[in-house]
Order: C-alpha cells, then sequence, then structure tokens
C-alpha cells in the first residue's frame, strides 16, 4: 500500500466500534503487556522519562490585586518607548529615530525595588491632530484618564514648547499626581538645560537619560511616593483567562476585532496599513468567559527581510505567539490568501498554538468572491483542514459569537491527554488492520506507545525500525477521526530501539 493510500483509506466503522468496546481495565492490561515488553529493548533514562513522564494541566481563575497604573505621556519622539525599555530592564517597546512609532497605549507589567505596577506606554500628544494622529492622541488622553499617576516626558534639549504646555493643561484637568521628566541629559554639564522647565509649572524636573539610564531610578523613588499601594482606577485582575493571539496581514481587522470585543475604543484602528506596532494586551469578556486578547502587528513579510520600526513589531508578534495559547489567525475575505496568509498559518503551526481562522469582512462578500475564496481555502489550507472556521464581521460584531465556541473546541483539543491504556488499544488495533509495508524485507512493529505532553499533544511511538513517514501521517489522521483533536495541531514521534543482546 503506497502512501496515497494510506492516506486516503477511512477509518471503518468496525475499527472504531472495537476500540470502543474495550473497558478500561482490558486497556490497561494490554498497556502493562507491552510495557514489560520494553524490557526486552535498550532504552535509555529519557525513554523512562517520556513513559512516566505526565503534564499537569492548571485550570481554574484566580483573583489578583488591582495593580497602580503609571502612565507616560509627552509629545512625538520624546524618548517615552526608550523609558518604557529603560524601565522594564529590556527592548520592549518598539523604538525607533523618528515620531509616531508608538500609536496605541501599551501595558507592561513592572517592578521597582519589590513594588509592582503597570506601565502604559502611550503615543505622542499633539493638539489639533487628525487622522491617524487624532486616534493616538485620543489613547493617551484614555491613558491619563485610567492611571493612578503620570510621567510627563519632556525633551529638555529642546526646552518646553507649546505643545508641551497644551500637555500640561490636559495634565491638570486630569486631576492625577504628574512627575516631570527632562529626557535627553545625558550628562552633567547639560543638568542646566532641566532646571528651564520649572517654566511649566508642575514642580521640579527630574533630569533623566532614558537611553543610558542616568537619574532613572530617583525619578522611579519619587513615582513609587505617589503611586496607590492598589490601584484607584484599574480593575481587580482576574488570572488564568486563556490567552488569544490576534495574527494575520497588515489591515485584515486584527485590531477592529479588539475593539468590538472589549467593547470600546482599545486599539487605534486607521485603514492605512500597519497601524499597530507594539503587541496590545487587554481582557476581555465573551460568551460569558474572560479571555486576554492579543493584536498583534500585521505581518507584511519574513522577519529577515522586514526593516525598521516593521522588524522589531515582527519580532513581538512572534513573541505574542509564543505567549498565547490559541491563535485566530484572519484572513480579509475581500482579498485572496496569498502566500503571506499561509506564512502566518505555518507561522503559527510552529509555534505549537491551537489554532482558529477567522474570515473577516463577511458582510461585504459577494456571491461571486465567495466561489473563489471556496476553492482557495480547499487549496491553500488544505494542511489546516482540521482547524475550526468562523466567519465574521469585525466592524459590525456579526457573529463575533462563533468565536468562542471555535476558541472552546481548539483549548480543549490542545488540553487533551489520550490515557496509556486507550493509545496503544488504538495503535495495536490500527496496526493490526493496516500493517507498515515491508521495507528491505523488514517490518518495523510498533512495540509501545505514549503521550509524552499535551498543549500541544505529543505522541511517542517505540518502534523496532523506521516508520515511513507517510505511515505517521497516517496514523496522524487517524487519531483526528478517533479522538478528535480539532483545532489543535497533533506531534508524532518514533523512538526506533533494537533488541538488547544477551
Amino acid at each position: 500500500m503506497n502512501e496515497e493510500e494510506f492516506l486516503a483509506e477511512p477509518a471503518a466503522p468496525e475499527f472504531i466500534e472495537r476500540l470502543k468496546s474495550l473497558s478500561s481495565d482490558e486497556e490497561e492490561s494490554r498497556a502493562r503487556v507491552l510495557r514489560s515488553g520494553l524490557e526486552d529493548y535498550d532504552l535509555d533514562e529519557e525513554d523512562f522519562d517520556v513513559i512516566e513522564g505526565s503534564e499537569e494541566l492548571a485550570d481554574g481563575h484566580y483573583f489578583l490585586p488591582a495593580l497602580p497604573v503609571l502612565a507616560i505621556v509627552g509629545r512625538p519622539n520624546v524618548g517615552k518607548s526608550a523609558l518604557v525599555n529603560r524601565i522594564l530592564g529590556r527592548r520592549e517597546a518598539v523604538v525607533e529615530d523618528k515620531p509616531g512609532v508608538t500609536r496605541d497605549r501599551v501595558s507592561y507589567k513592572a517592578e521597582w525595588n519589590e513594588r509592582k505596577f503597570t506601565l502604559v506606554d502611550t503615543g505622542g500628544w499633539e493638539p489639533d491632530a487628525r487622522g491617524i494622529d487624532k486616534s493616538v492622541a485620543i489613547q493617551a488622553e484614555i491613558a491619563v484618564e485610567l492611571a493612578d499617576a503620570v510621567l510627563f516626558v519632556v525633551d529638555a534639549m529642546v526646552g518646553a514648547t507649546s505643545t508641551d504646555e497644551r500637555v500640561v493643561k490636559m495634565l491638570r484637568a486630569s486631576g492625577k499626581p504628574v512627575i516631570l521628566v527632562a529626557n535627553k541629559i545625558d550628562d552633567a554639564r547639560q543638568e542646566p538645560e532641566a532646571a528651564n522647565l520649572w517654566s511649566l509649572g508642575l514642580g521640579e524636573p527630574f533630569p533623566v537619560s532614558a537611553v543610558h539610564g542616568r537619574g532613572v531610578a530617583d525619578m522611579l523613588d519619587a513615582a513609587m511616593k505617589v503611586l496607590p499601594k492598589i490601584s484607584n482606577v484599574a480593575k481587580e485582575e482576574i488570572g488564568g483567562p486563556r490567552r488569544v493571539a490576534l495574527i494575520g496581514r497588515p489591515n485584515v481587522g486584527k485590531s477592529s476585532l479588539l475593539n468590538k470585543a472589549v467593547g470600546s475604543e482599545r486599539a487605534v484602528v486607521n485603514d492605512l496599513a500597519g497601524t499597530t506596532r507594539d503587541p496590545i494586551d487587554e481582557q476581555v469578556e465573551l460568551g460569558g468567559k474572560a479571555w486576554r486578547f492579543v493584536d498583534t502587528a500585521g505581518i507584511r513579510r519574513r522577519v529577515h527581510l522586514a526593516q525598521g520600526a516593521d522588524f522589531y513589531a515582527s519580532l513581538r508578534t512572534a513573541a505574542a505567539l509564543e505567549r498565547a495559547e490559541v491563535a485566530v489567525v484572519l484572513f480579509d475575505v475581500t482579498q485572496p490568501i496569498s502566500e503571506a496568509d499561509i506564512r502566518i498559518v505555518d507561522m503559527a503551526l510552529e509555534s505549537g498554538r491551537a489554532l482558529v481562522l477567522a474570515f473577516n469582512k463577511w458582510d461585504e462578500l459577494d456571491e461571486e468572491r465567495r466561489k473563489y475564496l471556496e476553492r482557495e481555502i480547499e487549496q491553500d489550507l488544505a494542511h489546516v483542514d482540521w482547524a475550526p472556521r468562523v466567519n465574521i464581521s469585525a466592524k459590525t460584531g456579526r457573529h463575533l459569537e462563533k468565536l468562542v465556541p471555535a476558541l472552546e473546541v481548539a483549548l480543549d483539543s490542545w488540553d487533551q491527554r489520550i490515557a496509556t491504556g486507550k493509545l496503544n488499544a488504538f495503535v495495536q488495533e490500527l496496526a493490526m488492520e493496516t500493517p507498515h509495508p515491508v521495507r528491505g524485507g523488514k517490518q518495523p512493529r510498533i512495540l509501545f506507545a505514549t503521550q509524552a505532553s499535551s498543549r500541544p499533544p505529543k505522541f511517542v511511538l517505540f518502534t523496532t525500525g523506521f516508520l515511513d513517514p507517510g505511515y505517521r501521517r497516517f496514523i496522524t489522521r487517524r487519531l483526528r477521526e478517533t479522538y478528535g483533536f480539532e483545532g489543535s495541531p497533533i506531534e508524532v514521534g518514533m523512538r526506533v530501539r533494537e533488541k538488547r543482546k544477551r
């Protein structure tokens, strides 16, 4: 039987019925016999770890105190994101030597002198801004409203500008404690420049260099004095909600979907492709459950080909995907499925996350485009035909409720474990019904099977010889037919072991 015949052969109903008819005791006794048979083979310590090991799954939610919120505001290109990176001690916020790189308000968990707080980076605030700049300014104002204290960053080498004076008026109206940060003071000779900022009427300016770290400790000490122990504005956080990464090409509607799920303008949305640069992390309630949605930057091209802000945004998207549990890949149904779309799906597969395919802008789809779309899905996404599909409109919220069952199915599959007895019964029945082809006069046997881990499910087969890739794909397909695994990648590995010499 060749590979095509393996993959085309459906599971016979009697095969599944035989598996169901086996009692748990029969399954376990069969697994014990197979396990004892491994004693005749050369196994190493890692093999025993795989056989005996099990992965604990954590469920349930718990409550965390509302951390105090410190927002960083200022006009464009004064060094707000550089200061964020200095406080965090790592390159987290996208920084580039041009104004307007940060657009959304982005939250980070930070700590200073054993005090934890939430640090909020914002885009540059400008008066009378239009278009996307206006949306960025609104996000900065919202960040001030939702903060317990504010770091107001000014470029000390430029001095107080009319825009800075307008920011001061906005801050005074908010009534929040404000710490004036005189940035870009790189050495002691430049400190007199900071004194000029007394004219803003916000008290003593703290001379700092976000790039070199000079003066940042004194500034943070002052911030800790005005920050409350528990936030007066932030909500009590629910710990443990499932993390959902929204990924896709630029302008497919990721930020619109986040905004609709949150119920407010949480992310800047604009027809300009590539509006989002930093991953935006937000807790939302959907379908009566808490979720942690992460809106990511649109992936234009391969990371090594990207430049400047796009390069760092791509890296942060990959990092956000690694921290997530399920990836929602968004497609714009009004555009043909492109090579970039397929590459993003493969990126989610390589990360091992659970997967949901969301086809956005469904309300704009006409009949002619629908026919082409179905053909494209059949041809280009055949390798992920096991992933749940949802048709939505992020802009209007149409069918957004269908996203929750798809997420739940994918995560249940991602968490799923098959008992060792049940798995070995499945593999032995499969091998008897469809044995591996003879290669070079030998036929490899499967001695024992175990699920090494979940999230994603990984199976290890101990064999007497190399299993053809086609036969392993056949086993994977039968696992899906018998146990579901809808929305989760599956990994089937093998360990070829020889009999111990007497």
